[in-house]
């Protein structure tokens, strides 16, 4: 399997999800941890994801349960747009449309090789009830269609007490905008 890591890295993973878990009960009030690491443990390749964006300083952690679906979801819950996923254009497109001065990566592109989804504007809605997250920074969001298809893509930040919805060039990045990601195990 391509996506795999190692006993150790899982190991020491699962204690820092946990003691991340057992330190922010207000994200997951009704969810135990013991049921969270059965799913974890019996779907190795969602820990690989989970460790990506870990290592890209996400600080991923269980914000909610579906009944339906009979999954827990994670999103990046660190307090400003992940550090290691900042100045990225929003996606290939946008990417290979930059004649100068192009980005390392696309929003897209790296929540796709790290098996993760950006998290829509609902789900970064979902999110503020939790806390209060890029106070300084902004997050990329997925894009409606029809938004993408003129050319623009959407970003997400909290200031005055709310959530702002704003749009941008989708070739273009800044330093203090990254994005968060969602992931269902």
């Amino acid at each position: 399997m391509k996506n795999k890591i190692s006993q150790e890295e899982q190991e020491q993973l699962i204690s820092i999800l946990k003691t991340r878990f057992e330190k922010n009960k207000n994200r997951h009030l009704a969810i135990e941890w013991s049921k969270v690491e059965a799913k974890l443990m019996a779907n190795p390749e969602k820990l690989w994801s989970l460790l990506q964006m870990e290592k890209t300083e996400g600080e991923p952690d269980v914000v909610g349960y579906d009944n339906n679906s009979d999954e827990y979801i994670f999103f990046d819950c660190v307090a400003e747009s992940p550090k290691s996923r900042r100045s990225l254009c929003y996606d290939r497109k946008a990417l290979d449309s930059r004649k100068e001065h192009k980005p390392k990566n696309s929003a897209v592109d790296m929540a796709e090789e790290m098996g993760i989804e950006l998290l829509t504007e609902e789900q970064y809605k979902q999110l503020q009830e939790l806390g209060n997250f890029d106070t300084k920074t902004s997050s990329w969001v997925a894009t409606p269609e029809n938004v993408r298809k003129l050319g623009g893509a959407v970003f997400c930040d909290y200031r005055y007490g709310r959530v702002f919805l704003y749009h941008n060039g989708a070739e273009s990045y800044y330093a203090a905008r990254g994005f968060r990601g969602c992931l269902k195990i």
